[in-house]
């Protein structure tokens, strides 16, 4: 018989419930999840962050656990592990040069490449171009009696009436668009400088999500364009920048009931190493521990599947347990999971994520997102169970794996105990984690599982998504997810918002946007900075590869 609103009978649990007389009791469930984390989480695995030596060990823990638990290998080619490849911290090589005229230049103290150089070594005369702007429609053009072919190209990184909101050329202000203009009239390398004083200097950060723009870019640093960058002065350039490959390994293993539904619990493995991007940490390098985030989405993951696998109430599925890397680089796992999946998506019943669920306080909230995506989650809103107070939103999407199941039109749940003052610090340590409320998620879930049971498959239902790639700078949004893995040009679509621009001018999943209205897409960056030149209420087109083929659609903000 189904219920379609099951989760109100958890009203009549008072967790915590023993569910199975072989089920692990709560003191010792609790401990093992204390070992699991206190391994996770411990300096020996140095952040656990995506592709290093120290998320392999811990993918080594996670395995052995999968295989003492007795759950089947469900990765690739018959074991626990799915590898996935992604782009690596870029660092500067030993072949960086910069010479101009008889000057050589020191790298870093008076130049550096930027983060979208191409690689390579270049010989040529210098041209000053102006800002490398050209703008029919002002009737100005950088450009005009000059002839970049074969040469080093300068330009300024200002505009003609400067650099702010209101600049007649803020659509022409986009320094990789400059750059790209200069390549098509046969320029080798830019040479970026700055006499501006209310200008910034572009960014000497080096970032993986960054690509090649196809020739040599660097910036002068101070006033030395004064002197140097005189047209026809010889100009020697060498880029030299690491871009590793590496390699991260998402863990999968079933537990075989041998029925048709599979239920998905999944947690993230991974963590920031030592800090870098995502870190709010403000000193030096230090091993950023991620005992909650996401050492105990993991413990509790892995208690998950040593109860299921003795919980009679909870055969009417099959349960695939995941450990997710690259989480914190952008859903890269998760992304990867749902588009070469290891299970046929029809058969994915539903997905639980376990994110942050270990640090639950006094007040003893449970936040639970994505209860929109299905019927069957409505009446958790506002609901408590036991001594818990569940707090629920609607949306499928969020900064967390579940939102790559929800681009697949899975029905999913988010588990999260709440943000602390140790989130992406060194500081999120063990001891601070809270054992019997992480008990106490494992415990809420396991009853919700048992109570969907007999419910089949569960209907999927859209929601009204926030467009993640909104910043406070942005007045409008297009309304789709970005791909985040996607290393092409362009931002290609992962997911797209009813209702928004992106739905209404029928952009789909797999479009790769190369334009916004006038401005290039090239990547992320140049994506944000083409939405942030319109407003509300505007009109412009956008240009979109579909299938290989190139084609444009009208949009309204």
């Amino acid at each position: 018989m189904k219920r379609t609103l099951p989760i109100a009978s958890l009203l009549a649990f008072s967790l915590p419930v023993p569910l199975a007389a072989q089920m692990m009791g709560d003191q010792d469930a609790m401990d093992q999840m204390k070992y699991d984390i206190q391994y996770l989480a411990s300096d020996r695995l140095e952040g656990r962050e995506a592709g290093t030596p120290g998320e392999r060990l811990a993918d080594v823990y996670v395995v052995q656990k999968f295989s003492s638990i007795g759950l089947m290998p469900y990765g690739d080619s018959a074991t626990y592990d799915q590898p996935f490849h992604f782009a690596g911290q870029p660092t500067l090589g030993a072949k960086n040069a910069l010479q101009i005229g008889r000057r050589k230049l020191k790298i870093d103290e008076e130049w550096y490449p930027l983060t979208w150089s191409s690689n390579g070594q270049v010989l040529g005369k210098t041209i000053k171009c102006g800002y490398g702007i050209q703008a029919p429609d002002l009737d100005y053009d950088d450009y005009a009696g000059k002839d970049p072919k074969g040469k080093c190209v300068a330009l300024s990184v200002s505009s003609p009436d400067g650099i702010h909101p209101h600049s007649k050329y803020l659509a022409d202000n986009d320094l990789e668009d400059r750059v790209h203009k200069a390549m098509e009239l046969g320029a080798v390398a830019v040479v970026l400088y700055n006499d501006d004083p209310d200008a910034e200097d572009p960014s000497s950060e080096l970032s993986p999500k960054m690509q090649p723009i196809g020739v040599p870019v660097v910036f002068l640093k101070g006033d030395r364009y004064k002197t140097l960058l005189s047209d026809n002065n010889p100009c020697a350039i060498g880029v030299d920048i690491d871009r590793p490959e590496m390699t991260a390994h998402n863990l999968a293993g079933m537990l075989d009931n041998g029925k048709d539904g599979v239920v998905v619990i999944g947690a993230h493995l991974d963590h920031l190493g030592y800090g870098g991007e995502g870190s709010l940490w403000r000193g030096g390098p230090a091993i950023h521990n991620g005992a909650d985030d996401n050492a105990s989405g993991v413990a509790a993951m892995l208690q998950l599947a040593r109860d299921l696998t003795e919980m009679d109430e909870a055969r009417a599925n099959d349960y695939l347990f995941i450990a997710f890397s690259g989480e914190e680089k952008g859903l890269y796992g998760s992304n990867y999971w749902t588009k070469h999946p290891t299970v046929p998506l029809d058969r994915i019943n539903y997905m639980i994520n376990l994110d942050m669920v270990g640090r639950m306080d006094s007040t003893r909230d449970l936040e639970i997102n994505g209860v929109g995506t299905s019927p069957a989650w409505a009446e958790v809103d506002g609901l408590t169970a036991g001594d818990l107070k569940i707090k629920t939103s609607e949306g499928g999407i969020g900064p967390s794996d579940h939102t790559s199941f929800y681009l697949k039109d899975i029905p999913v749940l988010h588990f999260f105990t709440g943000a602390h003052e140790d989130y992406h610090k060194p500081s999120d340590d063990e001891e601070k984690i809270n054992y019997p409320g992480l008990l106490s998620v494992v415990r809420y879930i396991e009853a919700a599982i048992t109570t969907l049971n007999d419910n089949g498959k569960l209907a999927f239902t859209r929601t009204q998504d926030a467009d993640t790639s909104k910043t406070p700078r942005f007045t409008v949004t297009l309304g789709v997810v970005p791909d985040y893995m996607f290393d092409g040009r362009g931002m290609r679509i992962d997911g797209v918002t009813d209702g928004k621009p992106a739905s209404h001018a029928g952009l789909k999943p797999g479009d790769v946007v190369i334009k916004l209205g006038d401005a290039e897409v090239i990547d992320m960056m140049s994506y944000m900075k083409g939405l942030s030149m319109f407003k509300k209420g505007d009109a412009t087109k956008v240009t979109v590869l579909r299938d290989g083929k190139e084609m444009q659609a009208d949009i309204q903000f």
